[in-house]
């Protein structure tokens, strides 16, 4: 006798239905969705992983606002895997009207510094496509009793200070004073190379390597379509 599948349990944010994602779900016969609203994150896939979904729009807009690094460090501090889906294509980065190295900075320290998983999609379909395929990993993984890699930091400022000792020459200490003196992750990379250099114990070496790190060569748009590629 073939048992049968389990089906794939999506929680959505109910902010997110007016998108038109439960229509799209109601296409998929080996899912079913329950919405409500959620403290954190767009979609909690099979209880196991939060995903925030973000347009590239709406990723230039977290940008400006200052909200994109505070959200990433709630999304670090959950007990479940975590990833951002970035939703869009080439089109939608120059109509964002940020410049192309912003972007990257940001999903630099996302990724790299936050440990949060990156995803790209070009619409809403390939994004719940994405988070299925996921799932069904997911699964896998929890069949085989694969530990979590890493450890798990708890509260905003432990997580904040994991991140920055990610930068160049940056410890425990060095970050701990780069938070006392800045107030947060988004400011101490805002910051120039004479402002952290003046930080106690920091010095010009360490500044000019942490100045090196978040920054890139400006790119110009042009007609560049590379973004159309949901694989960076």
């Amino acid at each position: 006798m073939t048992r049968k599948k389990e089906k794939i349990t999506i929680t959505v944010d109910d902010r997110e239905v007016p998108g038109g994602v439960l229509s799209v779900i109601e296409e998929m016969d080996d899912v079913t969705a329950e919405v409500k609203r959620m403290p954190l994150g767009d979609y909690v896939i099979d209880g196991r992983l939060l995903v925030e979904r973000n347009t590239i729009q709406d990723l230039a807009i977290s940008i400006k606002d200052g909200r994109l690094f505070g959200q990433a460090c709630r999304l670090a501090d959950s007990p479940l895997w975590t990833a951002i889906v970035l939703e869009g294509t080439g089109r939608d980065l120059k109509a964002s009207g940020m410049r192309r190295e912003a972007i990257q900075g940001a999903l630099v320290t996302l990724t790299l510094y936050s440990g949060i998983s990156l995803l790209r999609s070009r619409d809403l379909h390939e994004t719940i496509r994405l988070l299925l395929y996921a799932a069904r990993q997911g699964r896998a993984v929890a069949s085989d009793a694969l530990p979590r890699k890493g450890r798990r930091y708890k509260g905003k400022r432990r997580v904040q200070a994991h991140i920055l000792q990610g930068l160049p020459g940056v410890g425990p200490e060095r970050a701990k004073r780069l938070l006392e003196q800045f107030g947060s992750i988004e400011a101490v990379v805002a910051a120039s190379e004479s402002e952290l250099a003046a930080v106690q114990g920091i010095g010009g070496g360490t500044a000019r390597a942490i100045r090196w790190s978040v920054e890139e060569t400006q790119i110009l748009y042009g007609d560049d379509d590379s973004w159309n590629d949901p694989v960076l």
